[in-house]
């Protein structure tokens, strides 16, 4: 299933892709695509609904954040060896973890904001995991059960808040509109492999960033029982696992976003997206 959430900032309601391509509601089924309907019993009851018989949604209505209630939103830092590479950094001896702010999370089409004081915000293509049982300790053999689905991320970056201010590299990650997920989240059943799948970036149309999570250093089941031994993964947690090469720092010179430009992604199996790049206009 490609579950979804449409409608305006703030008033999204649950949706769901059918076999046509069509939006279809499912505010008659479920009270959205959150925690509650995350889990095996909850996916079973849409799993199970007449999807042609409920009512469409208008095409070109926007969709929001593919998932609601996020409580962590974690990111896995130089999870392919050849970003690393690009980076000027060493593969790391175990995963490298940080937060990423709830508050950064917008939908797949919603702009990317360069902040105030932004001079190097950047790009990064990512495969996203939704959690849909909590894990705790658990197994890599048995990660992958605790997973509601995936779905495109684009994990923002603003380089030089991230890597030339002091502290960590939260604050490079975290602005308004540096998270975008969806447009959709594609439930597990239908992803055969996670580390089977094409990704791509594009700036302006040309491409930047043509990867597979073949190449990543820790599998999402690695990711996701590492986590799990140092916190609780709750139904509506976000792991963005990691981006290939390409990003505008790895470049020669580096090549960063500016207001006016286009950036469009996609991940085998899980969609597209496309924003506009703007001024922040606050």
């Amino acid at each position: 299933m490609k579950l979804l959430r449409h409608g305006g900032q703030g008033a999204e309601k649950p949706g769901i892709l059918d076999t046509s391509g069509n939006v279809r509601d499912l505010s008659g089924l479920v009270p959205d695509i959150g925690a509650d309907v995350l889990g095996d019993a909850g996916l079973a009851i849409i799993a199970a609904a007449d999807i042609q018989s409920l009512p469409t949604v208008a095409p070109g209505t926007r969709l929001g954040p593919c998932v609601t209630g996020t409580g962590k939103f974690i990111c896995i830092g130089l999870n392919y060896a050849d970003h690393a590479a690009e980076s000027g950094l060493d593969v790391p001896p175990e995963p490298v973890i940080f937060m990423k702010a709830t508050s950064a999370i917008c939908g797949s089409g919603d702009p990317i904001i360069i902040p105030r004081g932004s001079v190097k915000t950047d790009w990064e293509v990512e495969l996203g995991v939704v959690i849909g049982k909590r894990a705790k300790y658990v197994s890599e053999e048995n990660a992958l059960d605790h997973v509601a689905g995936y779905c495109v991320s684009n994990d923002v970056s603003e380089r030089s808040f991230q890597a030339e201010r002091a502290g960590q590299w939260t604050k490079g990650k975290s602005c308004d509109n540096f998270g975008q997920i969806g447009p959709w989240l594609v439930t597990r059943d239908e992803i055969a492999d996670p580390q089977n799948l094409s990704m791509w970036l594009k700036v302006n149309g040309q491409t930047m960033q043509d990867g597979s999570t073949r190449t990543m250093v820790y599998t999402v089941a690695h990711v996701i029982s590492y986590l799990s031994q140092f916190m609780s993964l709750h139904p509506g947690d976000i792991i963005s696992t990691g981006t290939p090469p390409g990003v505008g720092m790895g470049m020669k010179p580096p090549r960063y976003l500016k207001p006016g430009d286009t950036v469009e992604l996609g991940i085998e199996g899980l969609g597209e997206q496309r924003q506009d790049v703007i001024a922040d206009p606050e």
